[in-house]
């Protein structure tokens, strides 16, 4: 007998769970999707907005890219991808609130403060998108250590992606209406523990403490 699959049985307490006849969620999402809230987050493998949230399936409308980067709006579409689960999550699903979350120990983070991927790779001209927030933090910063100089990065570039989001006239217009709200998470995978932005001070402020915390 073939060893099991651990991603198949995986999938078989997933429709356990969700397509069993008494918790037939998908009879309800087979006809659609309404989700409340966008993720953008980033697409390392210890960061699952869903896990996170305890999100059911339905109700998180997830882009997940390296770093959590959002592009600034450009007529080119150099970046069609994230611009276009924008627009769908904004005007065809319309969400009514997006967060961008970061989170510690980021590998492209650490790879944009070190410029350590070739300047012509698709990783580095990703990664140039949050070259503001590098730059700053070299310029403001630059005497702290190695963690503490990414740690900062890391949540500067969420302001970046936070700003990129305003660039897009049709998103920035729901926001002016109060039709859709933004937010910024850190996700402190050191120890457990969640920060948000608070916009009028652009600090990071504890939203879920560590355990015991």
């Amino acid at each position: 007998m073939p060893p099991s699959d651990p991603l198949l049985e995986g999938f078989r307490r997933f429709q356990q769970q969700y397509f069993d006849a008494s918790t037939d969620l998908f009879g309800q999402l087979r006809h659609g999707q309404h989700p409340v809230t966008l993720v953008i987050a980033c697409c390392d493998s210890r960061v699952h907005p869903a896990s996170l949230t305890g999100s059911a399936p339905g109700e998180m409308f997830v882009v997940r890219n390296v770093a959590n980067l959002v592009p600034p709006c450009s007529p080119d579409n150099q970046h069609a991808s994230v611009a276009a689960a924008l627009e769908f999550a904004v005007l065809n699903l319309q969400v009514a609130r997006i967060i961008v979350m970061g989170h510690a120990g980021c590998g492209g983070i650490r790879a944009l403060m070190q410029r350590s991927t070739p300047s012509d790779s698709a990783l580095s001209r990703w990664l140039d998108i949050a070259a503001p927030a590098r730059d700053q933090v070299w310029r403001r910063h630059a005497a702290e250590d190695e963690a503490t100089r990414l740690r900062r990065c890391e949540q500067a570039g969420i302001l970046v992606s936070l700003n990129n989001l305003l660039t897009y006239p049709w998103l920035a217009d729901r926001i002016r209406q109060g039709r859709l709200t933004l937010d910024g998470w850190y996700f402190d995978l050191n120890d457990g523990a969640l920060w948000g932005l608070d916009a009028p001070s652009g600090q990071f402020q504890p939203l879920v403490c560590p355990l015991g915390g």
